[in-house]
């Protein structure tokens, strides 16, 4: 059974930082680009960067750019999102997700497995 568990949201102040982590078990996904996408209160869920299975590939999207940064590290199975300069707007249920290898790789529609998520708070 393939399984996602996010880990590391909390409260921050803004300015402040994070590292979310997702452990993946079940299957290795060491040849899968991974996602991370979060969903704000009333809103979608929103592409926020993805990691190819080289970890030399990222791309994030413009709201988080320059201040994101996601690796992994395939001997654990994990994958991190390391979070600086928090903005109250960044407030978020964070997910991280298995990119299926076809699809929109920038839409949820393109992921297979998905984490329960974890909450991110930062106050202003």
């Amino acid at each position: 059974q393939v399984q996602l568990v996010e880990s590391g949201g909390g409260l921050v102040q803004a300015g402040g930082s994070l590292r979310l982590s997702c452990a993946a078990s079940g299957r290795t996904f060491s040849t899968n680009r991974m996602g991370w996408f979060r969903q704000a209160p009333g809103k979608e869920r929103e592409f926020v960067g993805w990691i190819g299975n080289s970890v030399i590939s990222t791309y994030y999207g413009d709201s988080v750019k320059g201040r994101f940064t996601i690796s992994r590290d395939n001997a654990k199975n994990t994958v991190y999102l390391q979070m600086n300069s928090l903005k109250p707007e960044d407030t978020a249920v964070y997910y991280c997700a298995v990119y299926s290898g076809s699809g929109n790789i920038y839409t949820t529609r393109g992921y297979d497995y998905w984490g329960q998520g974890t909450q991110v708070t930062v106050s202003s």
